[in-house]
C-alpha cells in the first residue's frame, strides 16, 4: 500500500486488498466504487438533514451510523473518526460545530477518493507493463 494512503486507511483495507487475486482482479476497486457511491449519498443526506429547519437529528444519526460502519469496513479510518466526532457534537446539540466537522468530513472523503483513484490508476499502469 502506498505510504500516502497509510495515513488514511487502517488494516481493514489491507485485508480487502489481499482478497484480490488473479481469479478476482479489480475486487478492491469494485469495493471502493460501491463505498464511494454509498458514502456520497449518505453525505448528501446528512448535509440535507443538518440544514433542515428544524434539523432531522434522527435521520442524521442513522445515516452517520451507516457511514461509520461502511467506513470501518473498508478501513477509511479518518472518515470513521470524523463521523464519531460529528455524532458526539450532535449529541451535545452543538449543531454549528457539527456543521464544521461535516465540512471536514467531506474534505477527507474527497481526499481519500482522489488518492485511491491515483493508486488504482498506478496499479493499472503497473499491471499493463507486466513482468
Amino acid at each position: 500500500m502506498m505510504l500516502l494512503l497509510k495515513e488514511l486507511l487502517n488494516d481493514n483495507y489491507k485485508e480487502i486488498e489481499q482478497l484480490e487475486d488473479d481469479d478476482n482482479p479489480g475486487f478492491l476497486e469494485e469495493v471502493f466504487d460501491s463505498f464511494w457511491s454509498n458514502s456520497t449519498q449518505l453525505l448528501a443526506s446528512i448535509e440535507e438533514d443538518m440544514y433542515k429547519t428544524p434539523p432531522d437529528y434522527i435521520s442524521m444519526d442513522k445515516n452517520l451510523h451507516q457511514l461509520k460502519g461502511s467506513s470501518a469496513s473498508v478501513g477509511a479510518n479518518k472518515i470513521r473518526i470524523t463521523v464519531d466526532i460529528i455524532r458526539e457534537h450532535l449529541k451535545e446539540e452543538n449543531l454549528e460545530i457539527a456543521k464544521g466537522s461535516l465540512r471536514k468530513l467531506k474534505m477527507e472523503h474527497t481526499t481519500l477518493k482522489f488518492k485511491l483513484d491515483d493508486y488504482f490508476q498506478l496499479l493499472k499502469q503497473l499491471g499493463a507493463a507486466g513482468p
